[in-house]
């Protein structure tokens, strides 16, 4: 359903098809207005424009309260212009009077999702699962189609760096530039540098190389066998024997912050690594 199929006129005749029944299918934005009302005249324009956009699939009926007052009656509409979404039968959202189209299309998003919004739900699902692989597909498909899209594109180094891919998800983590999610990309970076530095050691680097620098490159390649814990333990040996070596300690700060907070092997490692420093 796009275009402007889905932005229709109802009256207390077809009310219950066109509203209730078809909300069991797809949600039903419900605008009570009426031709004298001004601020009617600035709120449907919004909520016409945002019907005719494919990346938001839900029915925009009117209802011409003059018209039809048994219904504004059933629905306790008070004032106009007023606004109703169903789904399932039920009214699940309101609001009344113009809003700026900002705060109406934040109320569709709730209603109604955008298709990217489906793609990202469904794409954090595969991450938060550690479906890695899986994630990154799907981070990628949506970037294909919103380039800037700051929580995909965040996300999708999240998934890089879980498969040892430091030096790609550092293009992605410095292409996030504002938001909650800089924070976030800041705080990964060091995991994305140490694996992309260690990635590009050539053949004989072990020559001459002190044994805890050996010690702290080769974490790199137990994190692409997906050990993480085995890893964990080889930055925790390193710090043993120097809190101060190198990034070790940002890089098990940036692991906490890859897998969460929640995550069992987060809560071990953090009390592992505060007996270590302190």
């Amino acid at each position: 359903m796009a275009g402007t199929d889905n932005i229709i006129n109802v009256s207390e005749a077809d009310f219950e098809y066109e509203v209730i029944q078809q909300s069991f299918d797809t949600p039903v934005v419900v605008d009570f207005l009426a031709p004298w009302c001004g601020p009617c005249r600035m709120l449907t324009p919004i909520l016409e424009k945002l019907a005719a956009d494919p990346n938001h699939i839900f029915i925009l009926a009117k209802i011409n309260v003059d018209e039809s007052p048994n219904i504004a009656m059933r629905f306790r509409v008070q004032g106009i212009p007023a606004v109703k979404a169903f789904r399932d039968g039920e009214v699940v959202g309101e609001f009344s009077g113009a809003m700026p189209e900002q705060r109406v299309r934040q109320f569709i998003q709730k209603i109604a999702p955008s298709t990217a919004d489906n793609q990202l739900s469904e794409a954090n699902s595969l991450l938060a699962t550690r479906h890695w692989s899986e994630a990154e597909t799907a981070y990628r498909r949506i970037l294909s189609q919103h380039p800037y899209h700051p929580v995909a594109t965040l996300n999708l180094a999240r998934a890089l760096l879980a498969q040892g891919e430091g030096c790609e998800a550092i293009r992605h983590l410095k292409a996030v530039t504002d938001g909650p999610e800089l924070i976030l990309a800041q705080k990964l970076l060091p995991l994305g540098n140490y694996l992309c530095q260690t990635s590009e050691l050539t053949a004989g680097w072990e020559d001459d190389v002190p044994l805890i620098e050996i010690q702290y490159r080769q974490v790199s390649h137990i994190w692409e066998r997906a050990n993480f814990a085995a890893a964990m333990d080889g930055l925790l040996d390193v710090l043993r024997q120097d809190k101060n070596y190198g990034e070790a300690k940002a890089v098990l700060l940036a692991i906490f912050e890859l897998l969460g907070d929640v995550d069992p092997l987060t809560q071990t490692y953090r009390r592992e690594l505060a007996s270590v420093l302190f």
